[in-house]
């Protein structure tokens, strides 16, 4: 059966269904901002948005989407790559550095290139286009659970970890070298976490991948290191960031050639 395409009787082909969730977040409904150029797939989706309970705001192009998002006023941001005036990724790595709002990245381009790459500039997630209208619901979704399962640490556990320079504070989910702030992904955040959390001690892209996930509430699913380098991909950004903000944040996560990483203030 072929993906459903966004069109004029989209509504009535996945009409809302009101035996699922609402879309309510913090006893509120998540408020989307949705940045595509394509006006009129735009208003359908936000319309098949609305239908579901979510709030929605609708930018045109690359530079008002930014200004939008820059307000903080938004849950989550869905980004379209090809924009007008500054493109999805531009617009991506701007709003990394000021905020943590999760993105869902929307392009028509599906080769793994484009999806490492989505991951590289900040995105929290990427679906290609067409897309299912109910995928896009779920994916929605569960970007939400994830940001909402990490930003609320169960009450026992360290809010704030320490290793040499390196400050990571979960519950303002907060990087810092020295006095700068680093601003990173909320998956790079919960990667570094695990790190940190296991300082001075080796692990596998394994043992990261599945301790990311059940930070995040994930199922386990399946992994394979061999064809799988998301785990280097958002390791190499951490590293990146984390240097870029201090320089005394060198060498703090080592690669262990043919076993794993390692965060550790000692050389």
């Amino acid at each position: 059966m072929s993906t459903p395409r966004f069109t004029s009787d989209l509504l009535r082909v996945y009409p809302p269904d009101r035996a699922t969730p609402q879309a309510v977040w913090q006893d509120r409904r998540v408020r989307v901002l949705l940045v595509e150029d394509d006006t009129k797939l735009a208003d359908r989706t936000a319309e098949y948005l609305r239908g579901h309970d979510f709030d929605v705001e609708v930018a045109n192009d690359g530079e008002l989407g930014l200004a939008r998002a820059l307000r903080g006023e938004h849950d989550i941001v869905l980004l379209d790559l090809m924009l007008p005036r500054k493109d999805g990724l531009e617009v991506c790595k701007e709003l990394r550095q000021r905020s943590a709002v999760p993105v869902i990245m929307l392009t028509a381009r599906g080769e793994e290139v484009d999806r490492i790459l989505g991951l590289e500039i900040g995105a929290d997630d990427y679906l290609p286009k067409p897309f299912s209208p109910r995928e896009l619901v779920a994916r929605i979704r569960a970007v939400m659970r994830r940001f909402e399962t990490t930003r609320q640490p169960e009450p026992d556990d360290e809010d704030e970890l320490r290793v040499g320079p390196l400050a990571i504070d979960r519950s303002r989910r907060r990087v810092a070298v020295g006095d700068a702030v680093c601003s990173l992904t909320a998956y790079q955040f919960d990667l570094l976490w695990v790190l940190a959390s296991s300082r001075d001690h080796v692990l596998s892209r394994e043992q990261l991948n599945a301790r990311v996930r059940a930070l995040r509430g994930e199922p386990a699913g399946d992994f394979d290191p061999s064809v799988d380098r998301s785990i280097d991909v958002h390791l190499s950004k951490i590293r990146q960031a984390l240097t870029a903000t201090d320089s005394a944040a060198k060498g703090l996560i080592r690669t262990i050639r043919g076993v794993g990483y390692v965060l550790s203030a000692s050389s």
